[in-house]
């Protein structure tokens, strides 16, 4: 079986998002697009000043959006009626579908916040449908521990732990991994997925090649093949996450994500005439 290496290392550029709330973007920027990862942002400071704008009301239309909390909460509302508030360990996973908007404002005037947004891209035939919001607690995100290693799994499987994310059309695996220093995570990834890790802290050596050093946060993209083998340097925290692409061109304009330009003309004419939010 062919092993997985490195394919690219990329540091995130500093970026403001929102109303001014600091964060560290990779995908999105560098690579552009990573079928189906369309962005990936973390966002993190002990610095009230740093988040305490949130994200205001704002819309969606073709995506998938999936919040996971490291630290801090967040309040969620949008156009469904859907409320809910995001604490250490919870999952936001929002299919935008025909249209929504949403806000995600900060539940808490001081102390650390920290956390992931990724974008995944809807095939075509999904872009459209009703918008779906889901919550998942940190209870129901199952473990896998042993002496070597920590794993909560929000999508895909590993050993006997199951993610509570099923039945999506990219296939997609999202681990939460916590590694010992001078121990090895070892898996088996689809063979046709595009897949790729994010450290957060700690050293990391992939695959059986040499590479450069990675350290702190940082994107790794891995080659296509079966074997991944990750080897902790020093103890660490990473995501390792992949999914299955689509295949389909894409068309971006800022929160909306279509296959045509025409498309996107559409989604903007939509918003400003108030026939955008699909319930």
């Amino acid at each position: 079986m062919r092993s997985i290496e490195v394919s690219k290392i990329i540091n995130p550029i500093l970026a403001s998002d929102g109303a001014g709330v600091k964060l560290k973007r990779s995908i999105g920027v560098e690579p552009n697009y990573f079928d189906p990862f369309l962005m990936l942002d973390e966002f993190g400071s002990e610095n009230k000043d740093d988040y305490i704008g949130g994200f205001p009301p704002h819309p969606h239309r073709g995506i998938e959006t999936v919040t996971y909390m490291l630290a801090g909460e967040f309040e969620h509302e949008d156009s469904t009626g859907a409320k809910g508030r995001m604490s250490k360990g919870d999952v936001q996973w929002m299919k935008t579908g025909g249209g929504i908007i949403h806000s995600e404002m900060p539940a808490m005037t001081e102390g650390k916040l920290h956390g992931f947004q990724l974008w995944i891209n809807m095939p075509a035939k999904s872009k459209m449908n009703k918008p779906e919001y889901i919550f998942i607690n940190s209870k129901q995100i199952q473990l896998h521990k042993d002496l070597d290693k920590k794993i909560k799994i929000i999508a895909g499987k590993f050993d006997n732990a199951e993610g509570p994310v099923k039945g999506h059309n990219v296939e997609p695996i999202y681990f939460d991994i916590e590694l010992e220093k001078d121990k090895e995570f070892n898996f088996d990834l689809p063979s046709a997925h595009n897949s790729f890790i994010y450290l957060i802290e700690g050293e990391i050596k992939i695959g059986n090649k040499n590479h450069d050093k990675i350290n702190g946060s940082t994107l790794i993209l891995l080659t296509k093949g079966k074997m991944l083998k990750v080897k902790g340097i020093t103890k660490s925290k990473f995501l390792l996450i992949s999914g299955k692409p689509i295949g389909e061109p894409i068309a971006k304009g800022g929160p909306f994500v279509m296959n045509t330009k025409e498309e996107i003309l559409q989604a903007i004419e939509d918003y400003n005439s108030g026939r955008f939010v699909q319930k």
